[in-house]
């Protein structure tokens, strides 16, 4: 069948299931639904009191369903690895800013463990408009297929879809033409689709889709991390579509609608008084980051090797104002006064498939202009708004993509690879040309392309065990803790910071804890205590906000006018206790009365995760390794390009370093943040309730609720 066929195609369905839409109560549907496509199973569950009092939504409602969907010993690619896809109780609010995240969850191709990702656009919200609290999906197709959820209507299909690999944004057109009757129907439609990377590559991501009115053009935003893309093309899912219409502000039914609104338009007024005095995010997105990063020495350059350049200019907010297409709303859920999701218009693609075609760009973010752009070598903003737009419809994660490539051009300037073993690509720093030859390759499934789209850790073993290269020195320059590659910060003088990439539970992403301003700048975490309780509350705090299906962006990227002035202007006090009203607002919970309450939520999933990282293979202090280069200089030429800064550091520490080589002095630095490194882990494990191997005790558990006897067995297995 082709494309043109299907779009008109009328035949049954694989398999239809009918549902009475229920109405949303204080934030929840009330059930989750369930689809296997391996058997063509559709039926709805339950959201039990004990997920909603434990696992609150989000990301709790996805490892909750996945917990009891797997076995002990499922990998990525076996039928009953699922992906979860939840938007949480406070998700969909349109008198709230930041209200429209999804979390997608499932195990990682990259990771081999639990990996949570969240992501922005219409899809969480209206799949709980059209009544489900979560979608769980099951099982691997025999043939491509796509999920419809049609909830005006009442039903729930898994269709057969046209045979081949196609792109994110191909597929969003082509759900949008099948499935949208009307032009108010554009708008009441989502698609989650991934592309031809993500089937040849781990790294794949998910697009989520939106409908922009104002352009009358499809746009998408990512779940990147981890290579859910990935599963779902292995599940033979072409795309997730959902549809419902009639979104109000109280479509989630509050229990004090009042209370929310009031709380809601305060924010409001300071996202739009108060961000042109502080980020300029509605005007620029989170590319303002790059000189401020840049100018701190923490922006990536060839690989993490150093944080600053001096052609970082060129990829600064005010060249990116200038691209992006200004004058227009860009929040990616309704109601959202930050509207940072920036656009570039009328972009001419240069290069691959689609080269000659005049596209819109959806970005380019801060990760992707660091990871694509400076860890590169890549100062041509053009060149990253096209692997922007290639990554994106051929479903790469842009922040993966761009710290591997980063990892293989450096064996590559150091000789372990050359261009007999990359197929003639020239992997030399700042090389556009072959950057985007690579990408290409990764969406064809050919050629070198696919070995970079293994991911850092595969790299390392592969290049050693084929091309000889140093196992050792590749360990200390491969940007990744547990698979997952570094995303784009450089931590060389932020202990807090290595411990906000390495102590994590999926591997090195920043949405859990971004501590370098606190640590290095501002040095308010200057003890291991101080920075233990940094890394316990940061974690639980951003953790919440993947519960319930929100943005973190708009809880401290803009501040109140006098927040400098409170006691903890790190927290924000005023937006925490924004966020309890809020809460309490929708969903009448009246057992939380403080932003306290709202971390111990994040707490008791948090730890529950960890066991699950556990129950996988994963998950002790092993496990919560760095490379060292997040910690300090590898080569002499890092050390010698900050040598004065690293030579002061060890003649502090008491060193007497006259006379000694850069080998001997890097030695001495070594030993010294490798040590300190040690020592976080053992303050923060501490901090958190765990062992000193990382294993939450049963002590722990009990006290959060979540020792459930599953879970304990879990535990018992690595107490000593």
């Amino acid at each position: 069948m082709s494309a043109n066929d299907w779009l008109t195609e009328t035949s049954e369905p694989l398999a239809e299931f009918l549902y009475e839409r229920p109405e949303v109560w204080r934030g929840y549907a009330g059930q989750t639904l369930y689809v296997n496509v391996s058997d063509n199973t559709i039926a709805a569950k339950p959201v039990t009191k004990l997920m909603k009092d434990l696992f609150i939504g989000g990301r709790g409602f996805g490892l909750w369903l996945l917990w009891h969907g797997i076995h002990d010993d499922t990998r990525w690619d076996d039928p009953e690895n699922e992906i979860v896809i939840s938007a949480g109780p406070l998700g969909g609010t349109t008198t709230f800013p930041g209200s429209g995240k999804s979390i997608v969850v499932s195990i990682s191709p990259l990771t081999d463990s639990v990996i949570d990702s969240n992501v922005g656009g219409h899809f969480g919200p209206l799949l709980k408009f059209a009544g489900w609290d979560a979608l769980e999906i099951q099982g691997k197709a025999s043939r491509d297929v796509v999920i419809y959820i049609d909830g005006d209507t009442g039903i729930v299909r898994i269709e057969g879809a046209p045979e081949g690999v196609a792109d994110a944004h191909v597929i969003g057109q082509q759900m949008m033409d099948k499935y949208a009757r009307t032009e108010d129907d554009r708008e009441a439609i989502s698609v989650v689709a991934a592309g031809s990377g993500a089937e040849h590559t781990r790294m794949g991501c998910l697009n989520f889709s939106w409908y922009d009115n104002r352009r009358r053009a499809l746009r998408f935003k990512q779940a990147g991390r981890g290579g859910t893309g990935t599963v779902l093309r292995d599940k033979r899912i072409k795309a997730i579509v959902v549809k419902r219409r009639d979104v109000r502000s109280d479509s989630n039914q509050p229990a004090d609608l009042n209370r929310v609104r009031r709380v809601g338009l305060k924010m409001h007024r300071e996202m739009h008084d108060l961000d042109h005095l502080q980020r300029h995010m509605r005007a620029v997105g989170t590319s303002h980051l790059i000189q401020i990063m840049n100018d701190y020495d923490l922006l990536p350059t060839h690989n993490f090797k150093y944080g600053e350049h001096p052609e970082a200019g060129r990829l600064s907010a005010k060249v990116f104002c200038e691209l992006f297409t200004q004058g227009i709303p860009d929040g990616c859920w309704y109601g959202c006064t930050m509207a940072c999701s920036k656009r570039v218009d009328g972009f001419t693609l240069k290069s691959g498939p689609y080269k000659g075609r005049v596209v819109g760009v959806d970005g380019p973010e801060y990760e992707t202009i660091a990871g694509c752009g400076s860890n590169l070598g890549i100062f041509d903003p053009e060149a990253v708004i096209e692997i922007n737009y290639y990554c994106d419809t051929y479903g790469i994660d842009t922040i993966s993509f761009g710290t591997a490539t980063a990892f293989a051009m450096e064996c590559y300037e150091a000789g372990i690879l050359n261009k007999e073993i990359t197929g003639g690509l020239e992997l030399r720093w700042g090389n556009a040309e072959a950057v985007l030859e690579l990408l290409h390759q990764m969406g064809r499934g050919e050629g070198f392309g696919p070995v970079v789209g293994q991911g850092v850790r595969r790299m390392k073993r592969l290049f050693a065990d084929k091309y000889g290269g140093d196992p050792a020195f590749m360990h200390d320059i491969g940007m990744e803790s547990k698979g997952l590659e570094f995303s784009e910060y450089v931590t060389k003088e932020s202990l807090a910071m290595q411990g906000g990439y390495g102590l994590t539970l999926k591997g090195p992403q920043h949405d859990e804890a971004w501590l370098i301003f606190m640590d290095m700048v501002n040095n308010q975490i200057p003890t291991f205590a101080d920075k233990a309780e940094a890394l316990h509350y940061f974690p639980m705090w951003r953790t919440w906000f993947g519960l319930n299906g929100l943005c973190k962006i708009i809880w401290n990227d803009i501040e109140p006018a006098d927040n400098r002035q409170t006691d903890e202007p790190a927290k924000v006090p005023e937006h925490v206790r924004n966020y309890v009203d809020y809460f309490v607002g929708v969903t009448g919970r009246d057992d939380v009365r403080s932003g306290d309450d709202l971390i111990l939520m994040s707490e008791k999933v948090y730890n529950f995760q960890r066991v699950f990282n556990l129950r996988l293979g994963h998950g002790l202090r092993q496990d919560d390794e760095i490379p060292y280069r997040s910690m300090g200089p590898v080569t002499a030429e890092e050390y010698e390009s900050r040598q004065e800064r690293y030579d002061k550091q060890l003649r502090d520490l008491g060193h007497d370093i006259a006379g000694k080589t850069t080998a001997e002095k890097m030695a001495l630095l070594r030993a010294h943040r490798e040590q300190q490194y040690e020592l976080l882990k053992d303050a923060v494990y501490a901090r958190r309730g765990w062992t000193h191997d990382g294993v939450p005790t049963p002590q722990k558990l009990a006290e959060l609720g979540i020792d459930f006897p599953d879970v304990l067995d879990v535990v018992k297995k690595h107490l000593r």
